[in-house]
């Protein structure tokens, strides 16, 4: 495996052991060229939510992406860990059915159309 992978795998077994509800991955690779995977989550309150997002950053910086963060931190239903590679939406139940990210995200999608 390689280390994104590797780190993939870490993230998910993270967000499992800490209690987040609906963990779904989305490969990337051949959709954007802002990251290898996201993945989305749903936390159960604002309070479990900031939980999971720092668990998740605290394992990314151990794990050699120490120019990991946090977005949305005024937020308490919604936070975007960015791990460069591997991105990470942690959403409250009913924000994340509005965003629909995985339809979004798991929809096939020229190249040219998603360039940043």
């Amino acid at each position: 495996m390689d280390k994104i992978s590797d780190l993939k795998e870490i993230v998910i077994n993270t967000l499992d052991l800490n209690k987040a509800q609906d963990i779904v991955i989305i490969d990337l690779k051949d959709k954007s060229s802002m990251a290898d995977y996201m993945i989305i989550a749903s936390g159960t309150s604002s309070r479990h939510i900031q939980s999971l997002s720092e668990q998740v950053l605290e394992k990314l910086k151990n794990n050699g992406v120490k120019d990991s963060k946090i977005e949305g931190k005024e937020s308490g239903e919604w936070k975007l860990v960015d791990g460069i590679d591997l991105i990470v939406h942690i959403f409250h139940p009913e924000k994340r059915k509005f965003y629909e990210l995985e339809k979004i995200w798991s929809e096939l999608i020229p190249k040219e159309k998603v360039m940043i």
